[in-house]
């Protein structure tokens, strides 16, 4: 298990990530002007409570009128991403035979390498062009661990150490909804400390010449995602697409700098609709049809045992409480057996 050209694929990314543009200023607003909200989340890490409410309130619009929104200076060393997003590319390429000695087993672990059309976002359509790892925050009691691939620890120490700082921006995040939702500044992150995320590494190969998709087949079909929130890192390639409420799917290009924040199911459930879980996509640009496409997401999910119900200030005369209490864990159970099958 080598890592061929590590050095080489985090230097191109860093620069990528950290010259290309500021995450702050004109390009950013210009940027926001084009659809998906832009938010700058360092006057929440560093400023005054005005603030802090200032942000959770652009953020609690964001999430209200699209569900997604593109968050700026989160905190996330652009270093670590970058290494990060160098020991992917080197796990795809290794030999199938290679990844598949840690191929994912079932809805209950979720961990392991997923080969290409193994999964199908959308039941209604083929399975989807592109491959996966899963891994997760580990904890002692835990009766799943992840499946490392064989060779030196390098991986599996990027992968941790980027779990690590995941899970801090995404309890960053949680605070900001709390406070955007009225609530005390620990609501959400209480709800997830034992760490029930899931982070995934996707590779979406490049489509051969002369591709021709059969029956709607696509890099991943449309869908809303699980859980609370969701954090995807991207490289230059781009492809994610999200559907607006009249319908139209807009392109959620890269923005050197930001990470892209969306809302899940459950945080849809959660907050009685206030917030959306939009549906979204991934299909490939025709300049980049025979590129390689790599990203992160970072699934954060409530405790399995949490109970969600809809927050009293999600709910109004005009917006009854929608849906009675379920635990966090039968709804992930749930909505994985759906995508894989029993």
């Amino acid at each position: 298990y080598v890592y061929r050209d590590c050095t080489s694929v985090a230097n191109n990314l860093t620069n990528w990530l950290i010259n290309s543009e500021k995450a702050t200023g004109e390009s950013m607003a210009d940027k926001a002007q084009e659809g998906i909200p832009v938010i700058d989340f360092g006057p929440f890490l560093d400023g005054s409570q005005v603030d802090k409410q200032a942000v959770a309130d652009q953020m609690r619009q964001a999430s209200r009128d699209w569900g997604f929104f593109y968050l700026a200076n989160c905190g996330m060393p652009a270093d670590r991403l970058a290494d990060t997003f160098a020991a992917s590319k080197n796990f795809f390429a290794l030999p199938v035979d290679e990844k598949n000695q840690v191929a994912w087993q079932s809805a209950e672990s979720n961990r392991g390498y997923v080969g290409i059309k193994r999964e199908r976002l959308d039941p209604s359509r083929p399975g989807d062009l592109k491959e996966a790892f899963n891994l997760a925050p580990e904890q002692p009691q835990d009766v799943h661990k992840n499946l490392w691939p064989a060779g030196p620890p390098a991986f599996e120490s990027a992968m941790t150490n980027f779990l690590d700082e995941c899970i801090r921006t995404a309890d960053r995040v949680l605070e900001a909804f709390a406070l955007a939702l009225e609530q005390p500044s620990d609501f959400f992150v209480d709800a997830h400390n034992q760490h029930h995320h899931t982070l995934r590494l996707l590779h979406y190969p490049p489509l051969p010449e002369g591709f021709e998709p059969h029956d709607g087949e696509s890099r991943a079909g449309a869908h809303t995602d699980y859980g609370s929130i969701t954090l995807l890192f991207q490289d230059d390639v781009g492809g994610l697409e999200v559907r607006t409420r009249s319908g139209e799917w807009i392109r959620a290009k890269p923005i050197p700098g930001t990470v892209v924040v969306n809302t899940g199911d459950l945080m849809h459930r959660w907050t009685n609709h206030v917030f959306c879980s939009t549906p979204h996509r991934v299909n490939v640009a025709p300049e980049h049809r025979h590129r390689d496409r790599y990203s992160i997401a970072f699934f954060c999910h409530p405790n399995k045992d949490a109970e969600i119900t809809c927050i009293d200030s999600c709910t109004a005369a005009e917006n009854p409480r929608r849906y009675g209490p379920i635990t966090a864990g039968q709804h992930l159970h749930e909505k994985l057996t759906n995508t894989y099958g029993a």
